[in-house]
């Protein structure tokens, strides 16, 4: 089992930058060589893909965040998602997500973008 816990959502202003933190914590066959990302719902809508990274490096965006949002890995179990210039539409639940051994997801971390 993996345990995901995000940290870093508020609420920020037009413009503004937050940085988002994801740590996986639990079975390490499960975190080791494993694709991690982030993904978003907004109120009444389906979750989305906003970034995501894989073992190697390699770095996945959804159109909508390129040039503003940048997902890096720290180590094996800790990713970032770093967001600059946010906007209204921006605002959502923001969900960590691991597919190793299994497929896993944080509890969500709010971040509302307003004036």
């Amino acid at each position: 089992q993996v345990q995901l816990v995000e940290s870093g959502g508020g609420l920020v202003q037009p413009g503004g930058s937050l940085r988002l933190s994801c740590e996986a914590s639990g079975s390490i066959f499960g975190i080791l060589g494993s694709h991690m990302g982030w993904y978003r719902q907004a109120q009444g809508k389906q979750r989305d893909l906003v970034a995501t990274i894989s073992p190697n490096g390699r770095e996945d965006y959804a159109d909508s965040v390129k040039g503003r949002f940048t997902i890096s890995r720290v180590n094996a179990n800790t990713v970032y998602l770093q967001m600059n210039s946010l906007k209204p539409e921006d605002t959502a639940v923001y969900y960590c997500n691991l597919q190793g051994g299994g497929n896993y997801w944080g509890q969500g971390t709010q971040v509302t973008v307003s004036s």
